[in-house]
């Protein structure tokens, strides 16, 4: 169904050229990754999953395209993939049931969800302090910014103290899961000084100039973390003081011109 509404603006004839047009192909979105994985355990055995995944509509078009005849097996294979790294890492059980920590990490519905549990299986979040807990949450979102032109020199000592010991507790982790097939994700120290910055209070003038970033992308940047944040915060059952902490820092960052007041 297509709903046109009237604007100001609109163009007509491109308007018509859409509306007799053929229907564009609709593609499935769906990719395994972790996240998906410990959610679905947390009510589906195994066996229901793959019965599942034969009738996504991912492995449908799959099927139909017959361009990879092997194609609807890959979603299965690819979550005992998952699965299989699960369970290694102690987050699954060997009956397939998400152990105590899967449960909590099940939470995590974030880009990076294992990277973070880790994080707290290995006791490096800032538990107690909103504004480094931000800042460390913020190298878990970053997709663009590396650490040239970064001054290390002038950044308090206790974020770059905290991220040492952040990135050396995740990089064996992250080099487990890059020999697993896995993708890696670079753990750099910029984007997590950009936020300590902002969440310590200073201007957004001040933070777009000292951080070099495009304000689009800063503020994604914040937006993602605070997402990030907002899932730390869901888990006061097991770690409360971090959740306080997340749902402080969340405050902190979430500020004109960021989102109005």
């Amino acid at each position: 169904f297509a709903l046109i509404v009237p604007g100001r603006f609109m163009d007509v004839r491109q308007i018509q050229r859409l509306f007799t047009a053929a229907p564009s192909g609709v593609e499935s979105q769906i990719r395994i990754n972790f996240s998906m994985v410990l959610n679905l355990l947390l009510s589906h055995t195994p066996a229901m999953v793959e019965e599942m995944l034969q009738r996504s509509f991912a492995a449908f078009r799959m099927g139909r395209t017959r361009l990879h005849p092997a194609s609807p097996a890959r979603l299965w294979h690819d979550f005992l993939r998952h699965l299989e790294f699960l369970r290694r890492k102690g987050y699954v059980n060997d009956k397939d049931e998400l152990t105590e920590d899967g449960k909590w990490a099940s939470q995590l519905r974030v880009d990076q969800p294992l990277l973070i549990a880790e994080g707290f299986r290995a006791g490096v979040f800032p538990r107690s302090d909103p504004v480094l807990l931000a800042a460390i949450v913020a190298v878990f979102v970053n997709e663009k910014e590396t650490d040239e032109r970064l001054d290390r020199k002038r950044l308090p000592k206790v974020l770059t103290q905290r991220y040492r010991r952040t990135a050396a507790a995740l990089t064996p982790f992250i080099g487990e899961m890059q020999a697993a097939g896995f993708e890696d994700r670079a753990l750099y120290l910029k984007p997590a000084a950009v936020m300590h910055a902002w969440a310590g209070g200073q201007s957004w003038e001040s933070v777009v100039s000292t951080a070099e970033m495009e304000e689009g992308d800063l503020a994604m940047l914040i937006l993602r973390t605070a997402d990030n944040l907002r899932h730390i915060r869901d888990l006061a059952r097991v770690f409360p003081e971090a959740a306080a902490s997340a749902a402080r820092a969340i405050e902190l960052i979430l500020r004109d011109p960021v989102m109005e007041p």
